[in-house]
């Protein structure tokens, strides 16, 4: 029975951050805190957090430079994923080459 109001009050938490940051976005942090009465601090977390992507606002909420960001980062994550890949068969191979020595 605990075990499912804390899923719930976790799921309004986040709802909460959500609309948290969609006032920021509207009045500002600060106001919006204080309006919150919430530290100004934990409001930038979750700006933070949903400028990066961690906190999920809905992709209409975000700017095209958030979404533009977003698109770059996973541009450069594809490429050294890539060259991590490629170093990871290198080390295979000689790692294969040494045992068979």
């Amino acid at each position: 029975m605990e075990e499912k109001g804390m899923s719930e009050n976790k799921q309004y938490e986040n709802e909460y951050k959500v609309q948290a940051v969609k006032l920021a976005k509207k009045m500002g942090a600060v106001k919006a805190a204080n309006e919150l009465q919430i530290p100004v601090n934990t409001l930038y977390g979750w700006i933070r957090k949903a400028r990066i992507g961690s906190l999920d606002i809905g992709c209409g909420e975000r700017s095209p430079e958030e979404s533009l960001n977003i698109a770059e980062e996973n541009q450069q994550l594809r490429k050294r994923i890539k060259a991590l890949e490629k170093e990871n068969k290198r080390l295979s191979e000689i790692n294969k080459f040494l045992r068979n020595e």
